[in-house]
C-alpha cells in the first residue's frame, strides 16, 4: 500500500507517542518495521518533505518564502530555542500572521545548522507518574487517536481521561484536529461532571502533548478564559518521560 507523506508523518508521530514498544506498535499499524525506519531516517535527514515519493526537482520555486519572513523565522528561533519546528510555525503564524508549515521551518533551521538531531526521539514511558493524582479531576489528560476508515479518509477521536480514575470523562469523533475539536471536548468534559461553574481552585489542570492544535492562541485563550492551567511538557523533559 502506497502511503502519501502526509500520512506517513502521521504514523510516526503515532509511533512517538505510543505506550507500547516501537515493534509492538507497528505491527498493530500493519507496518513493516524496515519500511518505518526507511522513514524516519529520511525525515531524520530532511524532515517532512523528505517523506515525499521521490521525483525530479522543479528548476524554479514558484512559492519560496520571502527573505524578510525566512530572517524573521530564524530570529524566533534564536530568540525561542526550545521550541520545536511545528511549534516555532504556529507561534510565527499566531504571532505575525504569515503561514509557515512545519516543513518550511525545518528547512530553515536544517540549513542553518540549527537541527543537529531529528525532531524527536522515541522514548520509553516510566514505571510510574512521578507525582501521582490522590482524587478524581485534578488532572485530565487529552489527546487525538488516529483512525483511517477505508474508502472514506482519516478521522480523529478528540478524548480527556481522568489521571486518577482512567475513565474516558467526555470524547468527540472529529474530522480535524484543530483547537475548536479540542476546546469542543473540553466543553463536554466540564459539562459531564458540572465543572463549567466551578470555582478557578476546583477545576483540574490539563496535560497535553505539544501538538499544533494544543499550543494555538486560540487553546490557550479558551483555557485562560476558564481558569483552566495547562501543562505541556517538553518531549525531552523528565515530566514528558513520566506522563507528568
Amino acid at each position: 500500500m502506497r502511503y502519501s507523506a502526509a500520512e506517513k508523518l502521521e504514523i510516526i508521530r503515532l509511533v512517538e507517542q505510543s505506550p507500547l514498544p516501537v515493534r509492538y506498535t507497528l505491527a498493530k499499524l500493519g507496518i513493516p518495521r524496515a519500511t518505518f525506519y526507511r522513514w524516519y531516517d529520511r525525515y531524520s535527514g530532511g524532515g517532512p518533505e523528505a517523506l515525499n515519493d521521490r521525483s525530479p526537482r522543479p528548476d524554479r520555486v514558484w512559492n519560496r518564502i520571502p527573505d524578510a519572513v525566512r530572517d524573521s523565522v530564524i530570529e524566533l528561533a534564536l530568540d525561542e530555542p526550545a521550541l520545536s519546528p511545528r511549534e516555532l510555525a504556529v507561534r510565527f503564524t499566531d504571532s505575525q500572521g504569515y503561514f509557515v508549515s512545519e516543513a518550511s521551518v525545518y528547512r530553515l533551521l536544517k540549513a542553518r545548522d540549527l537541527i543537529a538531531s531529528p525532531a524527536f526521539i522515541v522514548i520509553t514511558a516510566a514505571d510510574a507518574f512521578k507525582d501521582n493524582t490522590t482524587a478524581p479531576h485534578q488532572l485530565w489528560q487529552t489527546d487525538f487517536t488516529y483512525l483511517k476508515v477505508i474508502g472514506c479518509g482519516w478521522f480523529y477521536l478528540s478524548t480527556v481521561l481522568d489521571d486518577f480514575s482512567r475513565y474516558i470523562v467526555a470524547w468527540k469523533l472529529c474530522t480535524s484536529m484543530r483547537a475548536e475539536d479540542v476546546a469542543a471536548t473540553l466543553e463536554a468534559a466540564l459539562r459531564a461532571r458540572d465543572l463549567d461553574q466551578a470555582k478557578p481552585s476546583d477545576r483540574p489542570r490539563l496535560l497535553s502533548a505539544n501538538g499544533s492544535s494544543y499550543i494555538a492562541g486560540d487553546l490557550v485563550k479558551w483555557l485562560n478564559d476558564r481558569n483552566i492551567k495547562h501543562l505541556l511538557p517538553s518531549p525531552l523533559s523528565q515530566e514528558y518521560e513520566n506522563g507528568q
